[in-house]
Protein backbone atom coordinates (compact mmCIF):
# COMPACT_ATOMS: atom_id res chain seq x y z
CA UNK A 1 0.00 0.00 0.00
CA UNK A 2 1.18 3.38 -0.96
CA UNK A 3 0.90 6.00 1.59
CA UNK A 4 -1.70 8.92 -0.31
CA UNK A 5 -0.10 12.11 0.90
CA UNK A 6 -3.23 14.22 -1.04
CA UNK A 7 -6.67 13.14 -3.36
CA UNK A 8 -9.47 15.25 -4.75
CA UNK A 9 -11.30 15.14 -7.78
CA UNK A 10 -8.33 15.66 -10.28
CA UNK A 11 -5.51 14.45 -8.61
CA UNK A 12 -3.62 12.50 -5.89
CA UNK A 13 -0.27 12.06 -4.54
CA UNK A 14 1.34 9.71 -2.64
CA UNK A 15 4.88 9.34 -0.52
CA UNK A 16 6.87 6.88 -3.41
CA UNK A 17 9.55 5.12 -1.66
CA UNK A 18 13.08 5.01 -2.23
CA UNK A 19 14.03 1.64 -5.08
CA UNK A 20 10.29 1.92 -6.72
CA UNK A 21 10.19 2.43 -10.23
CA UNK A 22 7.29 5.15 -11.63
CA UNK A 23 6.48 2.71 -14.22
CA UNK A 24 7.16 0.08 -16.42
CA UNK A 25 10.81 0.69 -18.06
CA UNK A 26 13.55 -0.90 -20.42
CA UNK A 27 15.73 0.06 -17.46
CA UNK A 28 15.00 -2.85 -15.36
CA UNK A 29 12.51 -5.70 -17.14
CA UNK A 30 12.69 -7.64 -14.31
CA UNK A 31 10.78 -5.37 -12.00
CA UNK A 32 7.20 -6.06 -10.97
CA UNK A 33 6.57 -3.07 -8.92
CA UNK A 34 5.78 0.07 -10.08
CA UNK A 35 4.05 3.00 -8.37
CA UNK A 36 1.55 3.49 -10.58
CA UNK A 37 0.05 0.12 -11.18
CA UNK A 38 0.47 0.14 -7.21
CA UNK A 39 -1.40 3.00 -7.24
CA UNK A 40 -3.98 2.45 -10.01
CA UNK A 41 -4.90 -1.24 -7.89
CA UNK A 42 -5.28 0.64 -4.62
CA UNK A 43 -7.64 3.40 -6.00
CA UNK A 44 -9.52 1.62 -8.72
CA UNK A 45 -9.19 4.17 -11.51
CA UNK A 46 -6.28 5.35 -13.42
CA UNK A 47 -3.37 7.88 -12.60
CA UNK A 48 -1.79 9.82 -15.13
CA UNK A 49 2.00 10.84 -14.03
CA UNK A 50 2.87 14.77 -14.63
CA UNK A 51 6.26 14.78 -13.22
CA UNK A 52 8.83 11.90 -12.21
CA UNK A 53 11.19 11.10 -9.36
CA UNK A 54 14.23 8.92 -10.10
CA UNK A 55 14.11 5.57 -8.91
CA UNK A 56 16.46 5.72 -6.12
CA UNK A 57 14.69 9.25 -4.77
CA UNK A 58 11.66 8.68 -2.32
CA UNK A 59 9.00 11.77 -1.91
CA UNK A 60 6.00 13.74 -3.22
CA UNK A 61 4.81 12.03 -6.36
CA UNK A 62 1.77 13.72 -7.88
CA UNK A 63 -0.72 11.89 -10.71
CA UNK A 64 -3.43 13.10 -12.48
CA UNK A 65 -6.78 11.38 -12.61
CA UNK A 66 -7.82 12.14 -15.61
CA UNK A 67 -6.16 13.28 -19.09
CA UNK A 68 -7.68 16.58 -18.88
CA UNK A 69 -6.20 17.36 -15.63
CA UNK A 70 -2.68 15.91 -16.69
CA UNK A 71 -2.41 17.97 -19.44
CA UNK A 72 -3.19 20.90 -16.86
CA UNK A 73 -0.93 20.05 -13.90
CA UNK A 74 1.90 19.37 -16.63
CA UNK A 75 1.34 22.80 -17.84
CA UNK A 76 1.64 24.26 -14.58
CA UNK A 77 5.12 22.44 -14.22
CA UNK A 78 6.10 23.78 -17.71
CA UNK A 79 5.17 27.56 -16.96
CA UNK A 80 7.61 26.87 -13.31
CA UNK A 81 4.66 27.37 -10.80
CA UNK A 82 5.24 24.24 -9.13
CA UNK A 83 7.56 24.39 -6.49
CA UNK A 84 9.48 21.29 -5.34
CA UNK A 85 11.62 21.41 -2.48
CA UNK A 86 14.06 18.15 -1.74
CA UNK A 87 16.12 17.23 1.65
CA UNK A 88 19.44 15.46 0.57
CA UNK A 89 22.62 14.40 3.06
CA UNK A 90 25.62 15.87 1.71
CA UNK A 91 29.19 15.06 2.32
CA UNK A 92 30.81 17.95 3.96
CA UNK A 93 30.28 21.15 5.49
CA UNK A 94 28.12 23.44 2.94
CA UNK A 95 28.05 27.32 3.36
CA UNK A 96 24.56 28.72 5.19
CA UNK A 97 22.90 28.78 1.21
CA UNK A 98 23.94 29.90 -2.37
CA UNK A 99 22.98 29.07 -6.20
CA UNK A 100 24.26 26.70 -8.36
CA UNK A 101 23.89 28.36 -12.00
CA UNK A 102 25.36 25.71 -13.62
CA UNK A 103 24.33 24.45 -17.36
CA UNK A 104 24.36 20.49 -17.45
CA UNK A 105 24.60 18.26 -20.77
CA UNK A 106 21.75 16.53 -21.87
CA UNK A 107 21.40 12.94 -20.99
CA UNK A 108 19.74 11.31 -23.91
CA UNK A 109 17.65 7.73 -23.51
CA UNK A 110 20.00 5.12 -24.72
CA UNK A 111 17.44 3.63 -26.68
CA UNK A 112 14.51 5.97 -27.33
CA UNK A 113 16.73 9.14 -28.25
CA UNK A 114 20.00 6.95 -29.24
CA UNK A 115 20.48 9.70 -31.84
CA UNK A 116 19.59 12.42 -30.10
CA UNK A 117 22.90 15.41 -29.73
CA UNK A 118 24.10 16.08 -26.06
CA UNK A 119 23.81 19.97 -25.57
CA UNK A 120 23.96 21.87 -22.91
CA UNK A 121 21.07 22.99 -20.58
CA UNK A 122 20.55 25.74 -18.06
CA UNK A 123 20.01 24.31 -14.93
CA UNK A 124 19.82 26.60 -11.81
CA UNK A 125 19.24 25.29 -8.51
CA UNK A 126 19.59 26.89 -4.73
CA UNK A 127 20.27 24.98 -1.35
CA UNK A 128 20.39 25.96 1.66
CA UNK A 129 21.80 24.08 4.77
CA UNK A 130 20.03 23.00 7.54
CA UNK A 131 22.22 21.58 9.89
CA UNK A 132 25.58 20.19 10.07
CA UNK A 133 27.22 17.21 12.22
CA UNK A 134 31.04 15.72 12.53
CA UNK A 135 30.79 11.84 13.10
CA UNK A 136 33.82 9.37 14.27
CA UNK A 137 34.55 7.35 11.68
CA UNK A 138 36.98 7.42 8.44
CA UNK A 139 35.61 8.02 4.96
CA UNK A 140 38.46 9.51 3.18
CA UNK A 141 42.19 8.81 4.05
CA UNK A 142 43.11 11.91 5.02
CA UNK A 143 40.72 12.96 8.19
CA UNK A 144 39.92 10.51 10.92
CA UNK A 145 36.50 11.25 11.34
CA UNK A 146 33.46 12.65 8.61
CA UNK A 147 31.41 15.76 7.79
CA UNK A 148 28.07 15.85 6.58
CA UNK A 149 25.71 18.46 5.90
CA UNK A 150 21.77 17.99 5.63
CA UNK A 151 20.45 20.51 3.07
CA UNK A 152 17.40 21.55 1.37
CA UNK A 153 17.45 22.11 -2.61
CA UNK A 154 14.63 23.84 -4.50
CA UNK A 155 15.60 22.79 -8.48
CA UNK A 156 14.16 26.00 -10.63
CA UNK A 157 14.85 23.61 -13.77
CA UNK A 158 14.17 19.91 -14.24
CA UNK A 159 17.19 18.37 -15.95
CA UNK A 160 17.84 14.83 -15.42
CA UNK A 161 19.49 13.83 -12.78
CA UNK A 162 20.01 17.87 -11.98
CA UNK A 163 20.41 17.90 -8.09
CA UNK A 164 22.84 14.81 -7.96
CA UNK A 165 25.07 16.27 -10.58
CA UNK A 166 24.61 19.88 -9.38
CA UNK A 167 25.72 18.57 -5.83
CA UNK A 168 28.93 16.53 -7.24
CA UNK A 169 29.80 20.05 -8.82
CA UNK A 170 30.26 21.77 -5.74
CA UNK A 171 32.24 18.81 -4.36
CA UNK A 172 29.34 18.15 -1.97
CA UNK A 173 27.37 14.90 -3.22
CA UNK A 174 24.64 13.30 -2.02
CA UNK A 175 25.45 10.42 0.40
CA UNK A 176 23.93 7.23 -1.13
CA UNK A 177 25.12 8.67 -4.99
CA UNK A 178 26.02 5.38 -7.07
CA UNK A 179 26.41 7.61 -10.21
CA UNK A 180 27.69 10.97 -8.82
CA UNK A 181 28.86 10.55 -5.08
CA UNK A 182 31.80 9.34 -3.10
CA UNK A 183 31.93 5.44 -3.32
CA UNK A 184 34.29 5.27 -0.49
CA UNK A 185 31.96 7.54 1.35
CA UNK A 186 28.78 5.08 0.56
CA UNK A 187 30.72 1.95 1.96
CA UNK A 188 31.91 3.80 4.90
CA UNK A 189 28.11 5.07 5.94
CA UNK A 190 26.56 1.68 4.97
CA UNK A 191 29.06 0.08 7.49
CA UNK A 192 28.79 2.67 10.19
CA UNK A 193 25.56 3.36 10.25
CA UNK A 194 24.26 0.98 8.12
CA UNK A 195 21.81 3.17 5.62
CA UNK A 196 22.93 2.35 1.67
CA UNK A 197 20.18 4.26 -0.07
CA UNK A 198 20.11 7.19 -1.47
CA UNK A 199 20.04 10.22 0.69
CA UNK A 200 17.65 12.39 -1.71
CA UNK A 201 13.88 12.98 -0.82
CA UNK A 202 11.03 15.01 -2.11
CA UNK A 203 10.39 16.68 1.13
CA UNK A 204 7.21 19.00 -0.45
CA UNK A 205 5.19 19.84 -3.64
CA UNK A 206 3.09 23.05 -4.04
CA UNK A 207 0.88 23.51 -7.33
CA UNK A 208 -2.49 25.54 -7.92
CA UNK A 209 -5.73 23.51 -6.97
CA UNK A 210 -7.62 22.71 -10.07
CA UNK A 211 -10.68 22.61 -8.01
CA UNK A 212 -10.68 26.64 -6.63
CA UNK A 213 -7.10 27.77 -7.62
CA UNK A 214 -5.99 27.72 -4.16
CA UNK A 215 -2.62 26.63 -3.19
CA UNK A 216 -1.80 23.03 -2.13
CA UNK A 217 1.29 22.40 0.04
CA UNK A 218 1.94 18.79 -0.07
CA UNK A 219 4.61 17.24 2.62
CA UNK A 220 6.24 13.68 2.65
CA UNK A 221 7.48 11.96 5.84
CA UNK A 222 10.86 10.11 5.71
CA UNK A 223 11.48 6.66 6.35
CA UNK A 224 13.93 4.61 8.68
CA UNK A 225 16.67 5.00 6.85
CA UNK A 226 16.17 8.90 6.93
CA UNK A 227 15.54 8.77 10.83
CA UNK A 228 18.81 7.19 11.19
CA UNK A 229 20.70 10.29 9.72
CA UNK A 230 18.30 13.35 11.11
CA UNK A 231 18.85 11.97 14.83
CA UNK A 232 22.86 12.81 14.13
CA UNK A 233 22.28 16.36 13.32
CA UNK A 234 20.57 16.74 16.79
Amino acid sequence: MLEILHQDTHSIAVNKPAGMLVHRSWLDRHETRFVMQTLRDQIGQHVYPVHRLDRPTSGVLLFALDPDSARTLTQQFERKTITKTYWAIVRGHLPEHDRIDYPLKYQPDQIAESRTEATLQDAVTDYRCLAQTELPFQSALRYPTSRYSWAELTPHTGRKHQLRRHMKHIFHPIVGDTNYGDLRQNHAVAEHLGTNRLMLHARALSFESLENGETVQITAPTDEQWAVWLGKFV
